[in-house]
């Protein structure tokens, strides 16, 4: 029996925090049970740093032909593989054609993973003139013709049952003891709130921002947002962090209370709770609103707090803001919750019974 697995991807390996927090961190475990495994990314790494940046529109569009030559003839490489692993599509844009050869021609079973609502359109706005081009509605049918499914949570496992029965839910993981192993110092002489994410992202602390400036004109703390691009809110307790693969659990760590707004919708609720599981696995109490995957993390008042207003968002923020011994019980209860079911070390076995008999 062949004893290679093969990821086919989007990204190349480190780039995506998709890929490697799903499943990019189980691969030497993989390794030490005696698969070996072969990473097919869709992008290089010059189509990738050149897919989100302004302009280079002939270059994208030469990268785009380029990768696409390289998938058909990845197509002829899988004809005798046995072990597919395939993360949310084969090609970034286009009709579903290479899965529907792969599972129809070469008759191939695969596993599908996903861990978003990429069903719904999703683009930035560098790259929205080609958005049309991405046929969301495929990744119906690469779920559809899978052997089996693996969803990030319920919401998207739920969504995937609609066409595929073989379905499980794998929660998107923290490596607490390689990668986030450091703990918040809880005595620290300035509280720090902090928010981490992309640009993208940003505009869901559009209405936390005012509750912030309420707070400065009554407690001393620093505001911190660890981001790919500087944010444009005029606050006196701001820092911003450039965000960096290098320095990322440094910067994290040194956050005492974290917050996680979201508003209810379709995408939110496809969401893996990945910016909450951050803070939790450093012993950052966490306060997130009540949408999606979150509900399921936090129990609220125990491991860290659900905040649906605004109200009870200043609240919270007031209330952590006074009491070190607060932040400190939700804390580490939080800490724990992480390392007991959403750790590495709490699901590899799962990723392992992917490719091995039962």
């Amino acid at each position: 029996m062949s004893r290679t697995i093969h990821f086919i991807v989007p990204y190349p390996k480190g780039k995506a925090p998709s890929q490697r927090f799903r499943f990019e961190q189980y691969l030497n475990y993989l390794n030490e049970h005696g698969f070996e495994v072969k990473i097919h990314s869709f992008h290089t790494e010059k189509s990738w740093n050149r897919l989100y940046s302004d302009g280079n529109t002939f270059f994208k569009i030469t990268d785009l032909m380029v990768n696409l030559t390289r998938r058909k003839l990845l197509l002829f490489r899988l004809i005798f593989a046995q072990h597919i692993f395939m993360h949310r599509e084969m090609a970034h844009i286009g009709p579903p054609i290479f899965e529907w050869i792969l599972a129809k021609v070469w008759r191939k079973k695969y596993v599908y993973d996903f861990d978003d609502a990429i069903w719904l359109p999703n683009y930035s706005e560098t790259n929205a003139r080609f958005q049309k081009l991405k046929a969301y509605w495929k990744v119906n049918y690469c779920m559809k013709w899978a052997s089996s499914i693996t969803a990030g949570n319920d919401y998207l496992a739920n969504y995937a049952k609609q066409f595929n029965k073989n379905v499980q839910v794998i929660p998107t993981t923290i490596d607490t003891e390689n990668h986030h192993n450091q703990t918040t110092d809880f005595e620290s002489e300035k509280v720090v709130i902090g928010w981490t994410g992309t640009h993208t992202t940003m505009h869901y602390l559009d209405e936390i921002v005012p509750i912030i400036e309420e707070l400065e004109k009554h407690y001393s703390f620093e505001f911190r947002i660890i981001s790919n691009e500087a944010p444009t809110f005029h606050l006196k307790s701001l820092k911003y962090i450039p965000w960096s693969k290098e320095t990322e659990i440094d910067d994290l760590a040194k956050i005492n209370i974290g917050i996680m707004p979201l508003k209810e919708d379709q995408w939110s609720n496809g969401k893996c709770g990945f910016k909450a599981l951050q803070y939790m696995s450093l012993g950052i109490v966490t306060i997130a609103s009540p949408v999606g995957v979150n509900s399921h993390i936090i129990q609220d008042r125990s491991n860290g707090i659900l905040a649906s207003t605004m109200e009870e968002w200043q609240q919270s923020l007031e209330e952590l803001l006074k009491s070190s011994a607060h932040r400190k019980e939700l804390g580490l209860k939080g800490q724990q919750t992480v390392i007991e079911k959403y750790s590495v070390l709490a699901n590899q076995d799962k990723y392992l019974n992917l490719f091995t008999p039962n």
